[in-house]
């Protein structure tokens, strides 16, 4: 199995992802509330999705995350499309990110002090097909084997779909992580990062610690980083050492702005700074942390900030 995180690691000590897909897609002003999300523009206006991913690319990114994160078949197949018609926009998602790349690549000035950005082809939570909140909770009406049998058919599109690597993300639940673990057998030769969806400096958001999920992962050659996202960046900090503490993998951190979602209202609430993201980045980097980026209500600007100030304190180090 190829790890193609480790070229970066070796190459400039760090990895940096790119930010939230289906916030920056709202920015842009794009209607996303409904309950495929960003996997909305993938049924309407994939031209928008492959643009956004290019962003990122261009701010700094060395790796864009497809939008399969809502991208469930179950909820493709209610929206009217056929099963063969719901695989085939998975594949699309996996597609776009790549031809991003390519189209990024391509330009030989992109190619100065850079290495080919990779894909990862995301496998969101099932409480994010469910679009009830529930991937904030981790609390489910199934169990782990129904949580194989769920997840198993898109994980074996993604696989196959071309992407670099598997982006197992904002797993909300110890239950969930030992599916998708069980899951790495079926494609042994994918590799894959698990990043935890974190209620506080200790827990996955069912009370879980995540040092139990990391200690689980070290024994998984196809897990080749473990981490957090969608957590706020309070908590990044004490989630590294705990992780630190039973694996020696690397380590993936993208959290959310800090910003919270006030569902009532349907708005975010707080202010984010790409430059204070920027300097948490750092302090995320120092702490241990390898694969660094964002997730929801960050954009271009703070994968810019987390770009520049990682690759100059690799530089400094």
């Amino acid at each position: 199995m190829d790890n193609p995180i480790q070229p970066f690691l070796d190459f400039q000590d760090a990895l940096i992802l790119d930010g939230g897909l289906a916030t920056e897609l709202e920015a842009r002003g794009c209607d996303l509330s409904d309950e495929l999300w960003s996997a909305r523009l993938l049924l309407e206006d994939p031209g928008l999705i492959q643009q956004a991913h290019l962003d990122y690319f261009y701010a700094g990114a060395d790796c864009g995350i497809s939008a399969s994160y809502q991208a469930a078949i179950p909820a493709l197949t209610a929206r009217g499309l056929t099963e063969a018609g719901a695989e085939e926009l998975l594949r699309l998602a996996a597609r776009l990110v790549l031809a991003a790349r390519d189209e990024f690549w391509a330009i030989p000035a992109n190619r100065r002090g850079r290495l080919r950005p990779i894909a990862a082809a995301s496998v969101g939570p099932y409480g994010a097909a469910l679009a009830d909140g529930s991937e904030y909770t981790g609390t489910y009406d199934l169990d782990e084997a129904g949580l194989v049998d769920w997840h198993g058919r898109r994980w074996r599109i993604l696989a196959d779909s071309g992407a670099d690597i598997l982006a197992c993300e904002t797993i909300p639940s110890f239950a969930e992580m030992r599916a998708l673990r069980r899951l790495t057998a079926v494609t042994p030769d994918m590799p894959a990062w698990f990043s935890f969806a974190c209620k506080d400096g200790r827990c996955l958001n069912d009370g879980a610690p995540i040092a139990d999920c990391a200690r689980l992962l070290d024994e998984t050659p196809q897990a080749v980083a473990v981490g957090i996202n969608c957590t706020p960046p309070r908590f990044i900090p004490s989630l590294i050492r705990q992780i630190r503490e039973v694996t020696q993998k690397p380590i993936v951190v993208y959290p959310n702005s800090g910003e919270t979602y006030d569902a009532a209202n349907k708005c975010w609430l707080g202010e984010s700074v790409p430059s204070e993201f920027g300097t948490y980045s750092r302090e995320w980097r120092k702490e241990g942390a390898a694969l660094i980026g964002g997730c929801c209500r960050t954009g271009p600007a703070h994968i810019r900030q987390i770009a520049d100030r990682v690759r100059r304190m690799n530089y400094e180090l």
